[in-house]
């Protein structure tokens, strides 16, 4: 278990609403001075107000395209004189459609922030934890990660890049003080599905939804205990399980149906963007 000291800092990402947001708001609380990320300045402006005026710290707000190359760097510098001892790899985005009809500047971006931008930020601050024995790193991840995702495919891909990275380097940690958490939830009721579902009301509510309070509550608590793959939910960890127990083939089917379920009328026709 980690002990919570005053006046340590936290970096989340994708920090202006959903999961973001909740986590800032945990670590606010525990008395950490924030740095807030987000390509959204109005909420995140927003954000900061909101903790700044509940809890007693200090919220820096960077504005930033997390899935432009080499951004990590960027930030990296921005922050150069700042000591980071928990970093929240929050951010996110998925695509809906058929692989053959989705946009690839879009899924490109999608790699880059999914990818390259969690595991170069991961990479520039993981020294610094690592030579003073102390640290944490939330990397979010997906129930997504444990399946392969038909009409979602680069998205579902990606987050089991982030659950493999994850395990990996929480592995190579072991006794330097330092560890790594991947969360992977399932749907949780945030802007990422409030798009997707735009045009009906009926899928507000999709199947097996949790709410993003209760997710990062459950992350938030996984992290500090230092645990590797955190997955919230008694039917997400079944379904996490399910291809230890179900071809692979008629896995992926099983995903299609969901996630026709959930979307309903706007399967393939128009490829819908989503946010964490």
């Amino acid at each position: 278990m980690h002990n919570l000291k005053h006046n340590k800092t936290a970096l989340v990402t994708g920090a202006a609403s959903g999961l973001g947001f909740e986590f800032s708001q945990l670590l606010a609380k525990d008395s950490y001075n924030l740095i807030l990320i987000d390509i959204d300045a109005k909420n995140l402006e927003y954000a900061q107000k909101r903790i700044q005026k509940t809890y007693n710290t200090n919220v820096q707000i960077l504005v930033k395209d997390l899935s432009k190359p080499n951004i990590a760097q960027e930030i990296f510098y921005d922050i150069k004189d700042t000591q980071v001892d928990v970093l929240i790899n929050n951010a996110g985005f998925g695509l809906f459609g058929a692989f053959s009809d989705t946009k690839w500047q879009r899924e490109s971006e999608m790699l880059n922030l999914h990818i390259n931008t969690t595991t170069q930020l991961t990479k520039l601050l993981l020294k610094g934890m690592v030579d003073r024995s102390n640290g944490m790193i939330l990397n979010i991840s997906s129930l997504a990660a444990f399946l392969p995702g038909p009409l979602m495919s680069i998205y579902y891909a990606s987050k089991a890049y982030i659950l493999s990275f994850s395990e990996a380097i929480a592995n190579e940690l072991k006794g330097t003080g330092v560890t790594v958490t991947a969360l992977c939830p399932g749907q949780t009721k945030t802007s990422f599905q409030e798009v997707v579902s735009g045009t009906s009301s009926k899928n507000k509510e999709a199947f097996n939804m949790a709410c993003p309070k209760g997710v990062a509550n459950y992350g938030y608590k996984a992290m500090l205990k230092g645990k590797t793959v955190a997955i919230p939910g008694r039917f997400n960890k079944f379904l996490a399980t399910l291809s230890r127990f179900v071809p692979r083939k008629m896995t992926t089917s099983i995903v299609r149906k969901i996630q026709e379920k959930n979307r309903k009328e706007e399967i393939i026709k128009t490829p819908k963007l989503m946010v964490d």
